[in-house]
């Protein structure tokens, strides 16, 4: 077996025993199944900023741009990051914030208790879909049986049921797009909101006559799906991650209600701490790569065509970087977190989706007086690697 605490050979493999020890222990782990799991903060960074050598591109299906590198990356990126550029998000925060005082409205009655991540997350995070999209009310109900299906999907590991989630999503994109088609060729306006932006944007190529071609149907219901499908049921749990941190620490719970009553004059300190709960208990665990050519990771040598997951959680606790990783600590760990990610895939969506977190909280606190976890159901946690929860049931007064 590998000593962990001593310089490895290239040749050797790191038990995965090793996923035991902490991520400054043991930076990287060989799987059972051949996969390598890197998990030592620095090393996330190298594989997240190396897409050259360590691949996103390996996918069976198209997904655009998070299956993409390089060059047509770039050229896709570039279409995600105009539609997401701050200067078309921060509008949305007042939209938002009125989404999630309603939302929370909602919930109150004296002594009420609430299941956090199902009965407030996901509603919140539907209804800003929906309403940044454009797309009707009417779609609200089926997203949300649909966050539901495709958690039960994912857990049950069956490749066909998942499959099945996923083509119910894009059936659901597709229809949006089609309808809009349509419309607009009957000579009907359209409204002038993201969806149907993307429509008539184009993306470059060099291939095309002047450079540059409309998406093909194709590219829009990925690039829908992949900024909707995800964000769903992930704005969910980070907003059950964020309420059960004020609910289990109520001096934080209580300063960040007095900074909620003028929550854009206190927008950043928020911030900071929303992201610094997120690294403590992250429900995004990882994502997935292929090396393409041989490399080193780690003193390890990898050869070409080795799938490599990339763990978040684990580099945002490693206790080189975070010396006190369960220490809560926002401003002081700001600059080290990595819980959108790193390098030319770092999450387009990370301002939209703080709002969101920033929103749903705030509003929580400015609605209540005290947030406390129910005595009588515990949270339930993601299995592992995920830190989220799954459930947080709470008592609001």
């Amino acid at each position: 077996m590998t000593d962990l605490h001593r310089p490895p050979s290239p040749d050797e493999t790191p038990p995965a025993a090793a996923l035991e020890s902490t991520p400054g222990e043991c930076p990287v782990v060989a799987l059972e199944d051949g996969t390598w799991a890197v998990r030592g903060h620095a090393d996330v960074l190298h594989v997240a900023t190396t897409p050259e050598v360590f691949s996103s591109a390996a996918r069976r299906h198209l997904h655009v741009p998070n299956g993409m590198d390089g060059a047509e990356h770039r050229r896709f990126r570039d279409v995600v990051d105009r539609h997401l550029d701050d200067s078309r998000i921060l509008p949305l925060g007042g939209m938002i914030t009125q989404v999630c005082d309603q939302a929370a409205a909602d919930l109150l009655e004296p002594g009420t208790t609430v299941e956090v991540v199902h009965d407030y997350g996901r509603q919140v995070a539907v209804r800003v879909q929906c309403q940044w999209l454009g797309w009707p009310e009417s779609l609200e109900e089926e997203l949300l049986e649909w966050i539901d299906a495709n958690f039960a999907a994912t857990r049950s590991g069956d490749g066909a049921r998942n499959a099945e989630v996923a083509a119910w999503f894009d059936r659901i994109v597709t229809d949006l797009v089609t309808e809009r088609r349509e419309r607009e060729a009957s000579g009907g306006i359209l409204p002038n909101d993201p969806t149907t932006l993307l429509l008539h944007d184009t993306v470059a190529d060099p291939e095309a006559p002047g450079g540059s071609r409309p998406l093909t149907d194709p590219e829009l219901v990925s690039m829908l799906r992949n900024w909707t499908a995800g964000d769903l049921g992930s704005i969910a749990a980070c907003i059950g991650v964020v309420v059960h941190h004020v609910a289990t620490h109520p001096e934080e719970q209580q300063r960040l209600r007095d900074l909620s009553g003028a929550e854009e004059e206190h927008a950043d300190e928020l911030d900071a701490a929303v992201d610094e709960m997120l690294r403590l208990n992250d429900p995004f665990p990882s994502n997935r790569r292929m090396t393409v050519q041989d490399t080193e990771l780690a003193g390890y040598r990898l050869p070409s065509g080795t799938p490599v997951v990339v763990n978040w959680t684990a580099a945002n606790r490693d206790e080189r970087v975070f010396p006190e990783p369960d220490a809560y600590r926002p401003a002081e760990h700001r600059a080290d977190n990595i819980v959108y990610g790193a390098g030319p895939h770092i999450c387009p969506g990370r301002v939209l989706s703080t709002l969101q977190i920033r929103g749903a909280l705030a509003a929580l606190l400015r609605a209540t007086t005290t947030i406390e976890l129910d005595p009588a159901e515990a949270p339930q946690r993601y299995p592992f690697p995920s830190r989220g929860f799954d459930t947080v049931p709470v008592v609001l007064r």
